[in-house]
């Protein structure tokens, strides 16, 4: 089997760091893994495999330099925008996973368990988009539902953990509840967030626009219809809660046709890389602190409505830097190696 050389540019991140982790986990024809980031980073080492490998800075000459063939891009919008070009002239595939190229219609927009054969509309512009971390879990767990009773509508909300929002916002959750232990909770800083993310939840992610909704909200709606290829109606409301880890969403889904919550429940089973955990006398569902470094996406609190026999509700739970981000990229890889490989 053929191996490639693959780029991880953000290396340093939350995100960065993540991916290395699942590479590590699993089988990949890997032949070597470069590591990129900013000066601040280059020159510095981090473990992999067992051993430390450098940093590089990214510039726009070391894609051709070092011969990488697969680039994942997590170290910013403004920055896939300006290297990625480089990145796909130096003859490399980017799998990016910043919102800059999501809604480019030529570049398709991938999560592996639901629109895999849009990869190869790749060759386009040699650009994949990875989606928002909340889009991923959400459209794992619609898909196999719209294929069985006509998706419809979707109304979420979002209960997203503070490492969607990078390192520095997790250690500012942390130290403000250091501070409010030690009754300094008023003179903590607050930069990551508009306001006190401990002991407090925020519904806003991201600016407002002109409609109302965030833009992460935005997103949510946008990039829903596209994976899905479907105009399916999608209203969102996200909340940044004061968790560090694991994004929530409780879903209610209306279909054009009935459904039952065992119907439902028995698809969901079946369907890639989700788990079931349903039992609610049990006190049995899916918690943020129990899917950390799980790179399924985690479903409970399937039940039917009370007025509508078209309406179901669930809650659905995944770890964003994997399933949200590194594990999907990582995903995507495989399946491009794939069809390389035909």
């Amino acid at each position: 089997m053929r191996e490639y050389i693959v780029a991880v540019v953000g290396a340093s991140g939350a995100v960065g760091e993540e991916i290395l982790r699942v590479f590590e986990e699993i089988e990949f024809p890997l032949k070597k893994m470069v590591l990129l980031a900013s000066s601040r980073s280059a020159g510095n080492t981090m473990r992999f495999k067992g051993r430390e490998i450098e940093i590089l800075e990214l510039t726009h000459d070391v894609f051709s330099e070092q011969g990488i063939e697969i680039a994942l891009f997590s170290a910013g919008g403004s920055i896939s925008a300006e290297f990625a070009p480089s990145a796909v002239d130096a003859g490399a595939v980017v799998i990016d996973n910043t919102s800059h190229f999501r809604m480019d219609d030529d570049i398709p927009l991938v999560v592996p368990e639901v629109n895999p054969e849009d990869i190869a509309l790749y060759e386009a512009q040699g650009i994949i988009a990875n989606p928002n971390c909340s889009t991923i879990q959400m459209v794992q767990t619609l898909k196999p539902l719209d294929e069985a009773f006509d998706l419809v509508r979707v109304d979420v909300s979002t209960y997203q953990a503070t490492s969607g929002a990078g390192k520095e916002a997790m250690r500012e959750l942390v130290d403000q509840m250091q501070d409010f232990f030690a009754f300094q909770l008023d003179e903590s800083k607050k930069e990551a967030f508009v306001h006190q993310i401990a002991l407090n939840v925020i519904p806003q992610i991201d600016k407002f626009t002109d409609s109302g909704y965030t833009k992460e909200e935005i997103k949510m709606v946008n990039e829903t219809k596209k994976i899905l290829h479907k105009n399916v109606e999608v209203s969102a409301t996200c909340v940044r809660v004061p968790v560090l880890r694991g994004h929530s969403e409780s879903l209610t889904l209306t279909f054009d046709s009935e459904v039952s919550a065992g119907e439902a429940r028995d698809i969901l089973k079946n369907a890639p890389n989700i788990i079931i955990q349903d039992a609610p006398d049990k006190s049995y569902y899916p918690m943020p602190i129990e899917c950390v470094d799980q790179n399924e996406t985690f479903v409970g609190r399937i039940r039917g409505d009370l007025y509508r026999n078209n309406v179901l509700h669930l809650w659905v739970v995944a770890d964003n830097l994997r399933v949200g981000a590194a594990t999907n990229a990582v995903r995507i890889a495989q399946k491009w190696v794939q069809m390389q490989q035909r």
